[in-house]
């Protein structure tokens, strides 16, 4: 199942999501901030549902904000409430710095591919 939501515009992220076994992955290209914050929760976790287990690909994210920080926290919250995981996959340097900046790394398994995140 692949669904793509188009090209990058201002205010937009494109996204493409996959499913694989019983884990949704969703692949992320451009920057996330403020502007682009609840459409990537929307992509992670859509109409508010848990998907238990999410591998969030960001191998094409060049930039991410405390907003992408914050929507992180939010679904690792909600997906462990339903006995689930979010792993992240593919950081970029600049992104991956983020994340071990705050600790999120700490809460959130890091791995260098999608392929990895899905064995782990």
């Amino acid at each position: 199942m692949t669904d793509t939501h188009g090209e990058a515009r201002t205010g937009q992220l494109p996204i493409d999501h996959t499913v694989v076994g019983d884990v949704r992955v969703v692949t992320l290209r451009g920057e996330i901030d403020h502007g682009v914050r609840d459409q990537f929760g929307q992509a992670l976790l859509p109409d508010g549902e848990a998907a238990p287990r999410i591998v969030v690909d960001l191998s094409g994210v060049t930039f991410m904000d405390s907003s992408g920080i914050n929507v992180l926290i939010a679904v690792h919250r909600t997906a462990s409430d339903a006995q689930g995981w979010l792993r992240v996959a593919g950081a970029q340097e600049p992104v991956l710095r983020v994340l071990r900046l705050v600790g999120l790394d700490e809460v959130i398994p890091c791995h260098p591919t999608v392929e990895q995140a899905l064995s782990a």
